[in-house]
């Protein structure tokens, strides 16, 4: 699989040479018409995997800018020790290979490893040396991501993104860490969802978001020379949070800045557009109300085709791959709607199958998440394919969603079939990712009489 998709991002890179590619390009119609079905399926080479963090979900947390967060926010959910990943990985690295997946993310926390200015943590380093043998001992592929939001209690004193000194030490501890599992071949996420990394800095640390948007493209230019020069067949991302409705606007800046240096696309997507004035979260008197919390923000599994096709357009022919996506339900409770994590997990693929039918260059998806996990201040929102009651369970015990043998089975069968009709039909374009699903809006066929 890897030197499937190495081929694919060589091929993307010399197609994209000859288009430059711009942040705030003009959606335009497809040159095929799209396709009316889920049409065939991925293939045996597309890339299932799984994602996690290291902080959301290891537990017995060393000191950090997250650890001050957390005290300096009483209204928080304390951290605990999260799902407990850091002593039962094992358990749940095992669970995620029986699910059939190819790849498994997950963060190596510098915290962990650098407690100190100048002090290395051999023990920390054998901790994710464990973790990653591990993966790679159950048949898959890590994708290690170097930067998912945490850093050291010492450097968050310095100030974090305020301090000068931090794309120096930043990078010191990313070239340790490459230098450590170049050998295990990872796939790499140098920085994770750099916009909503920064607007958490801006709101937890007075950071300046322009100043920390130029650092952490820096650091992801320098650190993705680096990743190439050590391991030169190296598959090299930072993953965008995809914002509908208004991404040009949002992650088009980051992407002017580090769009030449990604092998893949790596795309995190969520939600469809939430007005300004409130999302539909409907009343009983047929008002709308706005979201209390992530589970009632806007679920529209078709986005995903507009936020493939936002990337393809701009870069013509280079490798798509869904680093994230999966659906929060509030401490695990159905949602209100109906809408099961089956039913998001089988249209989201049946948008997956459509994106490719209509010639996006998709190779890999990972849910998030494996597990449920501390969600930046919170145990209320739950993503996992395996549910943890962290608050009320003393035991932490993995309890399958009804999502987990869907997975298995899609995994099986490379997707779903062909005359799958998803669950939940098309909204309205205006709610989707407008102007592109208004302006060339994908459909789902009228089922024959």
């Amino acid at each position: 699989m890897r030197r499937r998709l190495h081929a694919l991002a060589l091929t993307g890179l010399a197609t994209a040479a000859t288009l430059l590619p711009v942040a705030g390009a003009a959606h335009a119609t497809p040159a095929t018409p799209p396709s009316n079905s889920a049409r065939g399926g991925l293939g045996s080479d597309f890339l299932w995997g799984v994602a996690a963090s290291g902080f959301q979900s290891e537990g017995h947390a060393p000191d950090s800018n997250w650890m001050h967060y957390i005290d300096a926010n009483s209204d928080w959910d304390r951290y605990r020790n999260s799902i407990d990943f850091r002593s039962r990985y094992q358990n749940d690295i095992a669970l995620a290979a029986s699910l059939g997946v190819k790849v498994f993310r997950i963060g190596i926390e510098w915290a962990r490893l650098q407690p100190e200015p100048g002090v290395w943590d051999e023990q920390g380093f054998a901790f994710y040396d464990q973790v990653v043998d591990d993966i790679v001992a159950n048949g898959m592929e890590p994708m290690l991501t170097l930067d998912h939001w945490v850093y050291p209690g010492w450097e968050a004193d310095r100030g974090g993104w305020r301090n000068p000194d931090m794309v120096a030490d930043w990078l010191t501890n990313a070239r340790k860490v490459v230098d450590r599992y170049t050998s295990r071949n990872p796939v790499w996420v140098t920085v994770n969802e750099p916009v909503a990394y920064i607007m958490h800095e801006v709101r937890q640390n007075d950071t300046v978001a322009d100043d920390m948007l130029d650092k952490v493209a820096q650091v992801h230019n320098e650190i993705y020379d680096y990743i190439h020069k050590v391991q030169p067949k190296a598959l090299v991302t930072s993953n965008v949070g995809y914002v509908a409705g208004a991404e040009s606007q949002v992650n088009g800046p980051l992407m002017d800045r580090i769009g030449d240096k990604l092998d893949f696309i790596g795309v995190d997507y969520y939600f469809g557009y939430e007005p300004p004035h409130g999302n539909t979260v409907n009343l009983p008197d047929g008002s709308a109300a706005p979201p209390t919390g992530m589970w009632d923000l806007p679920i529209r599994p078709e986005g995903i085709y507009y936020a493939l096709q936002h990337y393809s357009r701009l870069f013509p022919g280079k490798p798509l791959w869904v680093v994230e996506n999966g659906m929060p339900t509030e401490n695990g409770k159905p949602r209100a709607d109906g809408y099961t994590r089956s039913d998001h997990l089988r249209d989201t693929v049946y948008w997956l199958q459509r994106a490719k039918a209509d010639g996006m260059n998709i190779v890999g998806y990972n849910y998030w998440s494996l597990t449920d996990n501390y969600e930046w201040g919170s145990y209320t929102p739950r993503f996992g394919l395996y549910t943890v009651d962290v608050l009320t369970d003393p035991s932490l015990t993995r309890k399958p969603t009804d999502a987990v043998g869907t997975y298995r089975q899609i995994i099986t069968s490379n997707g779903v079939p062909s005359a799958y009709e998803p669950v939940r039909f098309p909204s309205d374009c205006k709610l989707v990712d407008p102007p592109a699903s208004c302006d060339s809006p994908v459909t789902i066929p009228t089922p024959a009489p």
